[in-house]
Order: C-alpha cells, then sequence, then structure tokens
C-alpha cells in the first residue's frame, strides 16, 4: 500500500528505483546459493552447445571443431535415408506414449489415495517404501529385472504354476515394451508422487468438511475438489512430459536390450550411441541428436500453445 500524501495541484514523488547492485546487496545469500546451480548449466548445458557446429561438418578429433570439413546437412540425409531411421523413431515414440498412457497417471492416482489415508504411520510407510526404488541405481534396477524376468524368476514360476507359457524376454522383442514400462512405473511413482502431494496440501480442509456434510461421498470430493486443486500442477506436468515425447532413458534401454530385441528396444538415444561412440562417426551422432532436440522444443512450445488455448495455465 503507497502511504505517500498526495496534495491536490503537486505531482506524487517519484520513486527511488532500485538497481540490481542494490538487490546483489540485499539478496546476496540466495544469489550465492544460486550460483552454483547457473555455473553447472552454463559450463554442462549452454557452452556444450558450440558443439553443434559438429553435426554440419565431417567432425575429426585431431582435426578440431573448427578444422573439420563441412559437409551441410549430409548427416541429416545420410540418417533419414537410412533403414534404421523409422525403426528408432517409432520405438522411441512407442515407448513414450505407453509410458504417457500408463506411466503418467500412476503418480496421480498414488497420491491421492495417500491423501485419503487418515492414518499418518501407514502413510509414510507407503511413501518410503514407494520411493526408495528412485534412489536405486540403473545398473542394478536392470539387474533386478534380469532376475525377475529370468527363466528361474519369480514371473516365470509364477507363470509355470498357472500353467501359462513362460515369458522368454531375452528373445521377445515383443516383451520389451510391458518390461520397460512397468519397470518404470515401479521405479518412479512413488518419487513423482510427491509434486502432486504437495499441491494437495494447498486445499482448504474447511472445503472438504463442508462437501462431507452436504453429502459428497469419497470419490466426489476427489473429482470436485482434490483433482481441480491439483489440475495447474497436472497441466505444467504434462507439459514437461509431451516436451520429452523424443526422449527415452538410453542407459536403462542400453543396458536392457541385445541384438534380438533391437526391432523393439533400439531407440534414438542407443542409435546415436551406436553411431556416434562405439561406431566413432560423431558427426552423424550429432546430427541425429540435433534433430532429437529440435522435435523435442517443437512439441514442448505447442503443447503449452495448447494447454493455454484451453484456458489452462502454461510455462511461457
Amino acid at each position: 500500500m503507497d502511504t505517500a500524501v498526495h496534495r491536490p495541484g503537486l505531482a506524487p514523488a517519484p520513486r527511488k528505483k532500485k538497481g540490481i547492485v542494490w538487490a546483489f546487496q540485499k539478496y546476496w545469500m540466495l544469489y550465492a546459493l544460486f550460483a552454483p546451480v547457473l555455473l553447472h548449466y552454463i559450463v554442462f548445458q549452454y557452452i556444450p552447445m558450440a558443439g553443434i557446429v559438429t553435426a554440419f561438418q565431417e567432425y575429426r578429433v585431431f582435426r578440431g571443431v573448427w578444422a573439420s570439413e563441412w559437409v551441410g546437412l549430409k548427416h541429416f540425409e545420410s540418417f533419414f535415408s537410412s533403414i534404421f531411421a523409422w525403426r528408432v523413431i517409432r520405438n522411441t515414440l512407442s515407448i513414450n506414449i505407453i509410458e504417457l498412457i500408463f506411466g503418467f497417471p500412476a503418480p496421480i492416482l498414488l497420491a491421492l489415495m495417500l491423501n485419503e489415508v487418515r492414518s499418518n504411520k501407514f502413510k509414510r510407510t507407503v511413501q518410503t517404501i514407494s520411493y526408495m526404488p528412485h534412489f536405486i541405481s540403473t545398473v542394478v534396477i536392470v539387474g533386478l529385472i534380469f532376475t525377475f524376468v529370468g527363466t528361474r524368476g519369480p514371473i516365470n514360476e509364477a507363470l509355470a504354476f498357472f500353467n501359462l507359457p513362460p515369458l522368454r524376454y531375452a528373445s521377445n522383442p515383443n516383451a520389451f515394451y510391458p518390461v520397460f514400462v512397468l519397470s518404470g512405473i515401479w521405479q518412479g511413482i512413488g518419487w513423482g508422487s510427491i509434486i502432486y502431494l504437495a499441491a494437495l496440501t494447498n486445499v482448504d480442509p474447511q472445503l472438504i468438511e463442508a462437501a462431507t456434510i452436504d453429502g459428497a461421498g469419497r470419490f466426489k470430493r476427489i473429482w470436485h475438489i482434490a483433482l481441480p486443486a491439483i489440475a495447474p500442477t497436472i497441466t505444467i506436468m504434462l507439459i514437461l512430459r509431451l516436451g520429452s515425447m523424443m526422449s527415452v532413458g538410453t542407459e536403462k534401454v542400453f543396458l536392457m536390450y541385445n541384438p534380438a530385441l533391437y526391432e523393439r528396444a533400439d531407440v534414438i538415444g542407443t542409435f546415436v550411441l551406436r553411431r556416434g561412440f562405439i561406431e566413432g562417426s560423431f558427426s552423424f551422432g550429432a546430427a541425429v541428436g540435433l534433430f532429437n532436440s529440435i522435435v523435442n522444443c517443437i512439441l514442448l512450445i505447442v503443447s503449452d500453445r495448447l494447454s493455454k488455448l484451453f484456458g489452462q495455465s502454461g510455462l511461457f
């Protein structure tokens, strides 16, 4: 509230502008905390962007970036004319669409269910158990997957008990998607629910109490109170998810697949890894990676605009 007194016939006193020096002096501790994060992004995210030029070169390590031969769009043409281009794009989109359908709602459902639990002890126990897989190394996660889906694993033992055919994961490409997506849900459902649980804490308890008095059951309270309360958070997370539709956890796929599974498991990330590092075609890998990043950026912007078009919040 402005406390300045304005007298008739006199112009209001101009406010003194506070510059960036004043902000640094007053909030220097916050800037000091932010500095390592900013430095991390500058060193590991923005400076490496200069390497984009290698996508348009025949890059040679010993010649360096500026001495390598410029070849224009040769590597992009080579990728799109390759017999593997459609396969890796199809597999990448297929995995992401399946994860979007089944994996994206999972943390939301867990958060809504935990929000309805009245026993704090039981709620903390479930949260701890569901959070733990997030902190396990990807290598260990993949090792557990192989143990569970192995010939003598518990899954095949259970299938044999019900006289069902065994799950031959190592030689069955069709088994890759379910195993990959289900293991991803198990690993990330607890950690992903944290954001939605935090959003649910903003719901006014009096609103829930009033709805209960009016006769609203649990499902009606979730549908008319809880879901609208976390709708902006869901929208933001959905936009971010759509902005990474051309990306899949390359490390996990690389550890899980083998040549027999390439037809379903080979994604853009693993294709770039093989061509760029294993075969030494760095410029080809940079070109495919640049294409991947451009598509993700376009998807992010389009999904943000569509969100605003339908009256929801956006990122920009």
